[in-house]
């Protein structure tokens, strides 16, 4: 065997020292510790921007507790429910479910029956918590497409086309829905194109032992939906308005491809300067584009 095919350490040794060597030269790196670099996914909120997103973002937040008292409207539609339908037209966040809740409870208290319905399913769940953390889970029932719950509890919340198809078969059966209230949640689906047969049967085909209590937001004609239901059912429906703005405002804001955050509408009442230059910017490369193509 030649001395240069017999492996005795040497050369190895060789390696080693001279990579030793080369990493002396080296300066020492810092140890990068994971999650310690600084972020930049946001921009920092300083300057012009810092002012108009902290006023953006003032108040917003849960109100400090302070004891409860009833809006005049509200304690009208209670008292009306007493012996007439009531249609409630407020703002949103004005507290109209506060009505619909108060007589649930005086309703099951009494041990009678309600029906909940609402338009969506996302809503139907959120009332069906928000209801069994206030009367109890054991008085509370949940229909939807796609759920049942406790079927046979005094508190039926489901969505408005179950409630629809319980009257149908209640129709073709000869039998009563078990149920002395009916609500109707976001009741302007009344007017939607595709679903608003649904209300418009559930409405007719409720009994008038029923009573009825409507709640909406959105109703411009009220007082002539109220004569049709009143007209319908033989029983007068009385409509109860909350006046004056929204006790929660809206704030509209946008955010931009660089994630800012901006209002929508600067202090002008126009739209945000920055919003306006990346329409123009949009409108321009489109125009760009266009003519590009015209050219072909």
């Amino acid at each position: 065997m030649r001395p240069s095919d017999r492996y005795d350490g040497r050369e190895q040794r060789r390696h080693d020292k001279r990579g030793r060597h080369r990493n002396s030269d080296r300066k020492s790196e810092p140890l990068r510790v994971p999650g310690s670099e600084q972020r930049r996914d946001f921009p920092t909120a300083t300057g012009d921007y810092g002012r108009e997103l902290k006023h953006l973002l003032a108040g917003i937040g849960a109100p400090k507790p302070s004891p409860f008292k009833p809006d005049q409207f509200q304690v009208e539609a209670l008292a009306a429910l007493e012996f007439e339908d009531v249609l409630v037209t407020a703002p949103t966040g004005s507290g109209k479910t506060w009505v619909a809740r108060e007589e649930i409870r005086r309703l099951l208290d009494a041990g009678k029956r309600a029906w909940y319905t609402t338009p969506l399913k996302a809503l139907t769940n959120s009332k069906y918590q928000e209801f069994g953390d206030e009367f109890g889970t054991e008085r509370v029932g949940i229909l939807t497409g796609d759920r049942k719950e406790n079927s046979e509890a005094p508190l039926i919340v489901g969505t408005t086309e179950i409630y629809r198809n319980q009257l149908f078969d209640a129709l073709r059966g000869g039998e009563s829905v078990l149920a002395d209230l009916v609500v109707f949640d976001e009741a302007h689906y009344l007017a939607d194109e595709d679903r608003g047969h649904v209300w418009e049967e559930a409405i007719i085909l409720t009994p008038p032992r029923i009573r009825m209590l409507l709640l909406s937001a959105t109703i411009g004609n009220a007082d002539e939906l109220a004569g049709w239901i009143s007209e319908l059912r033989g029983i007068r429906c009385g409509v109860v308005t909350r006046p004056g703005a929204r006790p929660v405002p809206l704030r509209a804001a946008f955010l931009m491809p660089d994630k800012r955050l901006v209002p929508l509408f600067g202090v002008n009442g126009k739209l945000n300067r920055d919003i306006a230059g990346l329409v123009e910017q949009r409108d321009h490369s489109h125009r760009l584009q266009r003519d590009s193509y015209r050219r072909r």
